[in-house]
């Protein structure tokens, strides 16, 4: 009887425990959970950028649903992760919805930290992608930012037709404009994709190459080298667009919804432009998931489908510059031209960015 007794009060926990609930949750019809968002009344969103931009973005969501949405400031995705890691097995953590990048999914299971799969609950789930920056989240990130690196240039001192787009074309434009390109190699992704997609065409790797293991990278670092007197490195993100701005650059590796929120911001000119390159560039995207002990799940799960819609997606090329994650929304508000999309890579794969940007950086930048 006191077995029974036991067995029967460690069912009934394990029952009401809120990883279960929130599991449960995804059983309910749409208008259900949207109910219970409105109850539970208020979320929490943990995303590493442009936190005050979006604190101004969710006042419509606040407003359509009246749940209160809070956005902390963050440092870093990896610090939000590891928190979510570290809070897995309390009873509810304060992060209703985490913001990663896409490729997280290659250092984690989204399936033992996740409630999910999320994306075929949500009213727009059809048009979402589960494969982001060539990872599969199975449902269970929801892809609300799309992001492209690109080649941003001065139409006041360069000709369109003049812009380099392949290798060779790179390597004669710096010769013939030496000091005129910049780029960083750390702090900031927008020169590492630079570099990989080098490293990509001198070594022959196309998008649909298989590569097993890391090639030898030596005609990498002659590239470099040899050209080493024809680019400057720069220190960050941050500061190639800076000097960009200044005048010391004509061409430089940025990102599209970084360009295109500094010019949003007045913090740079208007006239820059941007374009990716025949060679490639890196391009990808962000996802929002929550935590399996989330403590307004609900909310979670209208903040993330309000993230995805077509509408809201469209307001974000708008106003951010990204490209849609949803396939039915507006692109046109876009920096990178949409015939260029095509010239889009992923980090991962083939030959992923990990291979060759720290050796790259060990044998020529620092050596």
């Amino acid at each position: 009887m006191l077995r029974k007794f036991i067995m029967t009060t460690a069912f009934a926990a394990l029952a009401c425990s809120p990883a279960l609930a929130n599991e449960t949750l995804l059983s309910k019809s749409w208008d259900e959970i949207v109910a219970q968002a409105k109850q539970e009344g208020q979320v929490t969103w943990f995303n590493w950028y442009f936190e005050p931009e979006f604190r101004t973005v969710v006042a419509a969501f606040e407003e359509k649903f009246g749940i209160k949405v809070t956005i902390p400031d963050v440092n870093t995705a990896d610090d939000v992760v590891s928190k979510v890691m570290a809070e897995k097995d309390i009873e509810k953590t304060d992060v209703d919805l985490i913001s990663m990048g896409g490729a997280t999914a290659f250092k984690l299971n989204p399936t033992d930290l996740f409630m999910g799969p999320i994306v075929a609950v949500l009213p727009e789930g059809d048009a979402l992608s589960n494969i982001v920056e060539g990872a599969d989240w199975k449902g269970y990130g929801a892809q609300f930012w799309g992001n492209q690196t690109c080649m941003a240039y001065d139409p006041d001192r360069v000709e369109e037709s003049e812009l380099p787009n392949t290798l060779e074309e790179l390597a004669a434009w710096m010769a013939k404009h030496p000091a005129q390109l910049g780029f960083n190699f750390e702090n900031g992704g927008s020169g590492p994709s630079l570099i990989h997609n080098v490293a990509r065409n001198i070594l022959g790797i196309t998008p649909d190459s298989t590569v097993a293991e890391t090639p030898d990278l030596q005609p990498v670092f002659d590239w470099f080298i040899a050209n080493e007197d024809n680019y400057v490195l720069t220190a960050s993100n941050a500061d190639t667009l800076s000097r960009f701005n200044a005048g010391e650059f004509t061409l430089v590796a940025t990102w599209e919804d970084f360009l295109a929120g500094n010019m949003k911001r007045g913090e740079v000119s208007d006239r820059f432009k941007c374009y990716v390159p025949d060679f490639g560039m890196n391009g990808g995207g962000n996802v929002v998931s929550i935590p399996k002990n989330a403590a307004h799940p609900a909310a979670a799960l209208v903040l993330a489908a309000w993230l995805t819609s077509a509408e809201t997606q469209t307001l974000f090329n708008r106003e951010f510059g990204t490209a849609p994650a949803n396939a039915d929304a507006e692109s046109s508000f876009a920096l990178v031209p949409a015939e260029d999309r095509i010239n889009r890579r992923d980090w991962g794969a083939p030959l992923p960015s990990g291979d060759v940007i720290p050796k790259v950086i060990e044998h020529v930048f620092q050596r």
